[in-house]
Formats: structure tokens, C-alpha cells, sequence
């Protein structure tokens, strides 16, 4: 099936959207891909077409068996890509969202799976995000948010939510990215925000930026 980078990008964002509700509606796509409703609502029915999409007016939409196969393709060449960039080409992980959003769409499976034996089959990305295996099948872990983190108890950063360059970049000022043991040692009800020892520093830490630091500890 022939499907093009503009489709493949709604595939994806649908997917994601889908990890929340359901079924989407066409508001959040055109929100996500900011781009007009209307735009969105031509592109379901091309989609449906297809039979990627279980679309119906005013209904909202999900994807199809095949809709979300070829979505699960789409994540697992980005989140390769992104593996690649950081751990060969030693690019910054706030730095290879842009580029991996382009060689997603190089869709040579030989290519994929070749990449994907060459960096030593990845289950996570430089974010956190489980990476979709050859046949479709993803890894999660038992993560809990930061600000759910008992206090004292030591645990582990395995994922990053907001993945913006800016969040990027205030986690590193922070020193912590993905695989850093860190324990909260105060938290602080007047505005939310937690006092957290990573090494042998305490940092501050408010939270909006709390709430897009996922952990794995062991009770």
C-alpha cells in the first residue's frame, strides 16, 4: 500500500492520541499537527478509505488493525533513529526529535532491521519510550510518576514525557536524564514543588517539571 509522509504522520499522531482515549476526535489531531479541522476531517476519510481508519462523522476515530500496524512501523524507525543519533552520532537527546521526524519516513524494513540489529536491538529510546520490536510488540515498564516517589526511597529515571528541547535542556541543567538514581528528600504543599538529592546534590524541582519525570524503583 502506498501511503505518503503526510499520512503516515497522522497515523502516528493518532496513535499517540490513542494512548488516552479511545477514540480521537478531530480537534485534538488538528491541535497536534496545528493544521485546520477541516484538514483533518479530509484526511480521516482518505484514511478510511483505506482502511486504516474506523472513522465515523461526529463520532470521532481509531485506527484499524492495519492502521495502527503500520503506526507501530512509523514509532519504531523514529525511536531507532533517535537510539542511533544519540548513542553513535553522540547528538544531544534534545537535539534528534526534528531529524528522526524526517528518517521516519525511510521505510526500508531491510534498512530498519538491519539498524535495529546494528545498535543491539534497543527496548527504549534516549526519552524513555519502549521501542517497538520487529513485529510490533512493545516493552513497558512498571513506572510511576516523581511526584508519586515515596520519600527516601531511591529510584530511577526511565522516562521523560514532556520531550520539548526546552524540558530537554532544563533536565540536563538539573543533571538528570534517563538512568539517573535520584531520591526526594522533601516536598513542599504551598506550590507543589519537591527538593530531590541526585548524587551528591540537592536541586529544586517544580511540578510541571515533576509531572513529566517518570521512575522505577523496587519496594
Amino acid at each position: 500500500m502506498n501511503i505518503s509522509n503526510s499520512e503516515e504522520n497522522y497515523l502516528k499522531t493518532i496513535f499517540h492520541l490513542q494512548a488516552d482515549t479511545e477514540k480521537v476526535n478531530t480537534n485534538a489531531v488538528a491541535e497536534k499537527l496545528n493544521t485546520r479541522p477541516a484538514s483533518v476531517t479530509d484526511m480521516m476519510k482518505k484514511l478510511s478509505a483505506k482502511k486504516l481508519l474506523d472513522y465515523q462523522p461526529y463520532k470521532g476515530f481509531s485506527l484499524s488493525g492495519e492502521g495502527r500496524k503500520i503506526a507501530l512501523g512509523i514509532v519504531r524507525r523514529h525511536r531507532l533513529w533517535e537510539y542511533f543519533l544519540v548513542e553513535k552520532l553522540h547528538l544531544g537527546w534534545d537535539e534528534v526529535h526534528e531529524i528522526a521526524e524526517e528518517l521516519e519516513h525511510v521505510s526500508s524494513k531491510r534498512l530498519i532491521d538491519k539498524l535495529d540489529e546494528y545498535l543491539g536491538f534497543p527496548k527504549f529510546d534516549p526519552h524513555g519510550d519502549p521501542i517497538p520490536d520487529s513485529k510490533g510488540k512493545l516493552r513497558r515498564s512498571n513506572e510511576i510518576l516523581l511526584l508519586q516517589l515515596p520519600l527516601h526511597q531511591r529510584a530511577e529515571v526511565c522516562r521523560v514525557g514532556n520531550q520539548s528541547a526546552e524540558m530537554l535542556e532544563l533536565l540536563q541543567h538539573k543533571n538528570i536524564r534517563i538512568g539517573t538514581k535520584l531520591e526526594v528528600k522533601n516536598n513542599f504543599h504551598f506550590d507543589g514543588s519537591i527538593e530531590v538529592k541526585v548524587k551528591n546534590t540537592t536541586v529544586s524541582i517544580s511540578e510541571q517539571l515533576a509531572k513529566n519525570i517518570f521512575v522505577t524503583y523496587e519496594s
